[in-house]
Protein backbone atom coordinates (compact mmCIF):
# COMPACT_ATOMS: atom_id res chain seq x y z
CA UNK A 1 0.00 0.00 0.00
CA UNK A 2 1.35 3.43 -0.95
CA UNK A 3 0.92 6.99 0.30
CA UNK A 4 -2.26 7.73 -1.63
CA UNK A 5 -5.71 6.21 -1.44
CA UNK A 6 -9.32 7.09 -2.14
CA UNK A 7 -12.48 7.93 -0.24
CA UNK A 8 -15.06 5.23 -0.96
CA UNK A 9 -17.96 6.62 1.08
CA UNK A 10 -18.78 9.14 3.82
CA UNK A 11 -21.35 8.57 6.56
CA UNK A 12 -22.96 10.33 9.53
CA UNK A 13 -25.36 9.56 12.36
CA UNK A 14 -27.31 11.62 14.86
CA UNK A 15 -26.64 9.25 17.78
CA UNK A 16 -23.57 7.46 19.16
CA UNK A 17 -23.46 3.66 19.20
CA UNK A 18 -25.64 3.34 16.10
CA UNK A 19 -25.02 2.66 12.45
CA UNK A 20 -24.22 5.65 10.29
CA UNK A 21 -25.92 6.52 7.01
CA UNK A 22 -24.08 7.12 3.75
CA UNK A 23 -24.41 10.70 2.48
CA UNK A 24 -23.19 12.49 -0.68
CA UNK A 25 -20.66 14.63 1.21
CA UNK A 26 -19.62 15.78 4.68
CA UNK A 27 -18.42 19.12 6.00
CA UNK A 28 -15.42 18.97 8.34
CA UNK A 29 -15.04 21.71 10.94
CA UNK A 30 -11.58 22.33 12.48
CA UNK A 31 -11.34 21.29 16.13
CA UNK A 32 -14.86 19.88 16.05
CA UNK A 33 -15.47 17.14 13.50
CA UNK A 34 -18.25 16.54 11.00
CA UNK A 35 -21.16 18.96 10.91
CA UNK A 36 -24.29 17.16 12.14
CA UNK A 37 -22.51 14.00 13.32
CA UNK A 38 -22.99 12.62 16.82
CA UNK A 39 -19.25 12.18 17.43
CA UNK A 40 -18.34 15.79 16.71
CA UNK A 41 -17.00 17.74 19.67
CA UNK A 42 -13.90 19.07 21.39
CA UNK A 43 -12.23 15.73 21.98
CA UNK A 44 -9.78 13.36 20.29
CA UNK A 45 -12.22 11.09 18.44
CA UNK A 46 -13.94 13.55 16.11
CA UNK A 47 -13.87 11.57 12.84
CA UNK A 48 -13.54 7.80 12.42
CA UNK A 49 -11.96 6.01 9.47
CA UNK A 50 -12.28 2.39 8.39
CA UNK A 51 -10.49 0.61 5.55
CA UNK A 52 -12.58 -0.73 2.67
CA UNK A 53 -10.50 -3.90 2.75
CA UNK A 54 -11.69 -4.68 6.29
CA UNK A 55 -15.34 -4.21 5.33
CA UNK A 56 -14.93 -6.46 2.30
CA UNK A 57 -13.27 -9.13 4.43
CA UNK A 58 -16.26 -8.98 6.77
CA UNK A 59 -18.66 -9.28 3.82
CA UNK A 60 -16.81 -12.38 2.64
CA UNK A 61 -17.95 -14.05 5.85
CA UNK A 62 -21.49 -13.86 4.48
CA UNK A 63 -22.68 -10.68 6.19
CA UNK A 64 -24.52 -8.01 4.21
CA UNK A 65 -23.46 -4.65 5.61
CA UNK A 66 -23.80 -1.18 4.17
CA UNK A 67 -21.18 1.55 4.46
CA UNK A 68 -21.50 3.11 7.90
CA UNK A 69 -22.74 -0.15 9.45
CA UNK A 70 -19.88 -0.16 11.98
CA UNK A 71 -20.27 3.49 12.94
CA UNK A 72 -17.45 4.72 10.67
CA UNK A 73 -17.47 8.20 9.14
CA UNK A 74 -15.08 7.76 6.23
CA UNK A 75 -14.36 4.55 4.34
CA UNK A 76 -10.99 4.70 2.59
CA UNK A 77 -9.20 2.39 0.20
CA UNK A 78 -5.45 1.86 0.01
CA UNK A 79 -4.26 2.05 3.63
CA UNK A 80 -3.59 -0.43 6.42
CA UNK A 81 -5.06 1.99 8.95
CA UNK A 82 -4.67 -0.30 11.96
CA UNK A 83 -0.89 -0.27 11.69
CA UNK A 84 -0.33 3.45 11.17
CA UNK A 85 1.25 5.37 14.06
CA UNK A 86 -0.61 8.05 15.97
CA UNK A 87 0.38 11.41 14.50
CA UNK A 88 -0.12 10.28 10.89
CA UNK A 89 -2.06 12.84 8.86
CA UNK A 90 -4.51 12.51 5.98
CA UNK A 91 -4.92 15.25 3.38
CA UNK A 92 -8.28 15.03 1.59
CA UNK A 93 -8.79 18.03 -0.68
CA UNK A 94 -8.65 21.12 1.51
CA UNK A 95 -9.10 19.12 4.71
CA UNK A 96 -6.44 17.74 7.02
CA UNK A 97 -7.01 15.03 9.64
CA UNK A 98 -4.57 13.78 12.26
CA UNK A 99 -4.66 10.25 13.66
CA UNK A 100 -5.15 10.29 17.44
CA UNK A 101 -6.21 6.77 18.41
CA UNK A 102 -6.02 3.22 17.09
CA UNK A 103 -9.17 1.21 17.75
CA UNK A 104 -11.22 1.54 20.89
CA UNK A 105 -12.57 -0.49 23.76
CA UNK A 106 -16.02 -1.98 23.24
CA UNK A 107 -17.63 -1.45 26.66
CA UNK A 108 -20.88 -3.17 25.77
CA UNK A 109 -22.34 -4.73 22.66
CA UNK A 110 -23.93 -1.68 21.06
CA UNK A 111 -26.74 -1.57 18.51
CA UNK A 112 -24.24 -2.18 15.72
CA UNK A 113 -23.12 -5.49 17.22
CA UNK A 114 -26.67 -6.71 17.69
CA UNK A 115 -27.66 -5.75 14.14
CA UNK A 116 -24.69 -7.25 12.24
CA UNK A 117 -23.40 -9.84 14.73
CA UNK A 118 -20.00 -8.21 15.20
CA UNK A 119 -18.36 -4.81 15.13
CA UNK A 120 -14.95 -4.47 13.52
CA UNK A 121 -14.61 -0.77 14.35
CA UNK A 122 -13.05 -1.34 17.81
CA UNK A 123 -10.41 -3.61 16.25
CA UNK A 124 -9.79 -2.08 12.84
CA UNK A 125 -11.01 1.52 12.93
CA UNK A 126 -8.97 4.61 13.72
CA UNK A 127 -9.91 8.04 15.02
CA UNK A 128 -8.79 11.50 14.04
CA UNK A 129 -9.17 15.18 14.80
CA UNK A 130 -9.82 17.83 12.17
CA UNK A 131 -6.93 20.27 11.72
CA UNK A 132 -8.18 21.96 8.54
CA UNK A 133 -11.78 21.97 7.40
CA UNK A 134 -13.62 21.60 4.14
CA UNK A 135 -15.85 19.20 2.22
CA UNK A 136 -15.14 15.51 1.68
CA UNK A 137 -16.99 13.19 -0.69
CA UNK A 138 -16.67 9.75 -2.26
CA UNK A 139 -13.98 9.64 -4.95
CA UNK A 140 -11.70 12.20 -3.29
CA UNK A 141 -8.01 11.32 -3.20
CA UNK A 142 -6.45 10.73 0.21
CA UNK A 143 -2.80 11.58 0.74
CA UNK A 144 -1.08 9.97 3.72
CA UNK A 145 1.46 12.21 5.45
CA UNK A 146 3.80 10.35 7.77
CA UNK A 147 3.99 11.46 11.39
CA UNK A 148 6.68 14.08 12.00
CA UNK A 149 9.50 12.31 13.90
CA UNK A 150 10.50 15.63 15.47
CA UNK A 151 7.05 16.44 16.85
CA UNK A 152 6.81 17.18 20.61
CA UNK A 153 6.66 14.28 23.05
CA UNK A 154 3.09 13.41 24.01
CA UNK A 155 2.14 12.94 27.64
CA UNK A 156 -0.77 12.13 29.92
CA UNK A 157 -1.32 12.21 33.66
CA UNK A 158 -3.47 10.07 35.96
CA UNK A 159 -4.33 11.00 39.52
CA UNK A 160 -5.20 8.17 41.92
CA UNK A 161 -7.43 9.44 44.72
CA UNK A 162 -10.59 8.01 46.27
CA UNK A 163 -11.57 11.36 47.76
CA UNK A 164 -10.68 13.26 44.61
CA UNK A 165 -12.74 10.97 42.42
CA UNK A 166 -15.67 11.30 44.83
CA UNK A 167 -15.49 15.10 44.66
CA UNK A 168 -14.45 15.40 48.31
CA UNK A 169 -11.00 16.83 47.56
CA UNK A 170 -9.65 19.04 44.78
CA UNK A 171 -7.06 17.37 42.60
CA UNK A 172 -4.14 19.77 42.42
CA UNK A 173 -1.34 17.33 41.58
CA UNK A 174 -2.64 16.06 38.23
CA UNK A 175 -3.32 19.48 36.71
CA UNK A 176 0.07 20.65 38.04
CA UNK A 177 1.77 17.82 36.14
CA UNK A 178 -0.05 18.99 33.02
CA UNK A 179 1.02 22.59 33.52
CA UNK A 180 4.68 21.73 34.10
CA UNK A 181 4.82 19.39 31.10
CA UNK A 182 3.12 21.93 28.82
CA UNK A 183 5.62 24.60 29.88
CA UNK A 184 8.42 22.12 29.12
CA UNK A 185 7.15 21.66 25.56
CA UNK A 186 5.22 18.40 25.91
CA UNK A 187 1.89 17.86 24.16
CA UNK A 188 -0.37 16.85 27.07
CA UNK A 189 -3.18 14.88 25.45
CA UNK A 190 -5.14 13.66 28.49
CA UNK A 191 -5.56 14.12 32.23
CA UNK A 192 -7.57 11.62 34.27
CA UNK A 193 -8.77 11.47 37.87
CA UNK A 194 -9.77 8.00 39.12
CA UNK A 195 -10.16 6.26 42.49
CA UNK A 196 -7.44 3.98 43.92
CA UNK A 197 -8.64 1.02 41.91
CA UNK A 198 -5.86 -1.12 40.33
CA UNK A 199 -8.11 -2.57 37.61
CA UNK A 200 -9.22 0.90 36.54
CA UNK A 201 -5.64 2.15 36.50
CA UNK A 202 -4.43 -0.78 34.40
CA UNK A 203 -7.23 -0.23 31.92
CA UNK A 204 -6.35 3.45 31.50
CA UNK A 205 -2.61 2.78 31.24
CA UNK A 206 -3.16 0.17 28.52
CA UNK A 207 -5.56 2.42 26.61
CA UNK A 208 -3.18 5.36 26.68
CA UNK A 209 -0.19 3.21 25.72
CA UNK A 210 -1.77 0.92 23.13
CA UNK A 211 -4.48 3.01 21.49
CA UNK A 212 -3.31 6.59 21.99
CA UNK A 213 0.41 5.68 21.87
CA UNK A 214 1.29 8.35 24.44
CA UNK A 215 5.07 8.69 24.88
CA UNK A 216 5.05 9.14 28.66
CA UNK A 217 2.40 8.73 31.36
CA UNK A 218 2.79 10.13 34.86
CA UNK A 219 0.69 8.84 37.73
CA UNK A 220 0.36 10.67 41.02
CA UNK A 221 -0.82 9.10 44.26
CA UNK A 222 -1.24 5.58 45.56
CA UNK A 223 2.46 4.84 46.16
CA UNK A 224 2.55 4.68 49.95
CA UNK A 225 1.81 2.14 52.69
CA UNK A 226 -1.98 2.46 52.90
CA UNK A 227 -4.00 -0.63 52.05
CA UNK A 228 -5.54 1.06 48.96
CA UNK A 229 -2.15 2.25 47.65
CA UNK A 230 -1.71 -0.14 44.72
CA UNK A 231 -0.35 2.12 41.97
CA UNK A 232 3.10 0.44 41.77
CA UNK A 233 1.59 -3.04 41.49
CA UNK A 234 -0.84 -2.00 38.74
CA UNK A 235 1.96 -0.23 36.88
CA UNK A 236 4.27 -3.26 37.05
CA UNK A 237 1.52 -5.56 35.75
CA UNK A 238 1.08 -3.61 32.50
CA UNK A 239 4.76 -2.91 31.84
CA UNK A 240 6.89 -5.14 29.63
CA UNK A 241 10.23 -3.75 30.85
CA UNK A 242 10.92 -2.09 34.17
CA UNK A 243 13.14 0.99 34.52
CA UNK A 244 14.17 0.85 38.20
CA UNK A 245 16.75 3.63 37.87
CA UNK A 246 14.06 6.27 37.46
CA UNK A 247 12.20 5.41 40.67
CA UNK A 248 15.48 4.97 42.55
CA UNK A 249 16.72 8.37 41.39
CA UNK A 250 13.46 10.07 42.37
CA UNK A 251 13.61 8.50 45.83
CA UNK A 252 17.26 9.48 46.29
CA UNK A 253 16.54 13.06 45.27
CA UNK A 254 13.41 13.23 47.42
CA UNK A 255 15.43 11.99 50.42
CA UNK A 256 17.37 15.29 50.27
CA UNK A 257 14.03 17.03 50.89
CA UNK A 258 12.44 14.73 53.48
CA UNK A 259 13.43 11.41 55.10
CA UNK A 260 9.89 10.06 54.63
CA UNK A 261 10.67 9.72 50.91
CA UNK A 262 12.14 6.32 51.81
CA UNK A 263 8.56 5.12 52.30
CA UNK A 264 7.67 5.61 48.63
CA UNK A 265 7.00 2.37 46.73
CA UNK A 266 6.85 4.14 43.35
CA UNK A 267 8.07 2.35 40.25
CA UNK A 268 8.51 3.00 36.53
CA UNK A 269 8.51 0.92 33.37
CA UNK A 270 7.89 0.70 29.64
CA UNK A 271 4.88 -0.70 27.78
CA UNK A 272 5.52 -0.87 24.03
CA UNK A 273 6.78 2.67 23.33
CA UNK A 274 5.25 4.32 26.38
CA UNK A 275 7.16 5.14 29.54
CA UNK A 276 5.08 5.05 32.74
CA UNK A 277 6.36 6.83 35.86
CA UNK A 278 4.82 6.92 39.34
CA UNK A 279 5.10 10.27 41.13
CA UNK A 280 4.21 11.13 44.74
CA UNK A 281 0.77 12.44 45.59
CA UNK A 282 1.45 15.94 46.95
CA UNK A 283 1.72 18.96 44.63
CA UNK A 284 4.96 20.03 46.32
CA UNK A 285 6.59 16.64 45.71
CA UNK A 286 5.27 16.52 42.15
CA UNK A 287 6.86 19.86 41.34
CA UNK A 288 10.18 18.89 42.92
CA UNK A 289 10.35 15.50 41.23
CA UNK A 290 9.48 16.77 37.77
CA UNK A 291 12.01 19.58 38.09
CA UNK A 292 14.66 16.96 38.83
CA UNK A 293 13.48 14.44 36.25
CA UNK A 294 12.56 16.22 33.03
CA UNK A 295 16.03 17.00 31.68
CA UNK A 296 17.47 13.44 31.74
CA UNK A 297 14.05 12.02 30.83
CA UNK A 298 14.14 13.68 27.41
CA UNK A 299 17.22 11.67 26.44
CA UNK A 300 15.58 8.42 27.56
CA UNK A 301 12.45 9.12 25.53
CA UNK A 302 14.52 9.88 22.44
CA UNK A 303 16.28 6.52 22.75
CA UNK A 304 13.03 4.65 23.41
CA UNK A 305 11.44 6.17 20.31
CA UNK A 306 14.50 5.66 18.12
CA UNK A 307 15.17 9.37 17.74
CA UNK A 308 18.66 9.22 19.29
CA UNK A 309 21.58 6.81 19.57
CA UNK A 310 22.54 4.82 22.65
CA UNK A 311 24.62 6.30 25.46
CA UNK A 312 27.72 4.09 24.93
CA UNK A 313 30.63 5.55 22.97
CA UNK A 314 33.27 3.85 20.88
Amino acid sequence: MGNTGKVIAVCVSENKGTQKTEVPSIKLIPGWGIEGDAHAGKWHRQVSLLALEKIEAFRERGAEVDYGAFGENIIVEGFDLRNLPVGTRFRIGDTLLELTQIGKECHTHCAIYHQVGDCIMPREGVFTVVLEGGTVKAGDEVELIEADPARPFTAAWITLSDKGAAGEREDKSGPLIGEILTEAGYDVVEGILIPDEPAMLKKELMRLADQRQVNVIFTTGGTGFAQRDRTPEATAEVCERMTPGIAEAIRAYSMTKTPTAMLSRATAGIRRETLIINLPGSPKAVKECLGFLLHPLEHGLEIMLGRSGECARQ
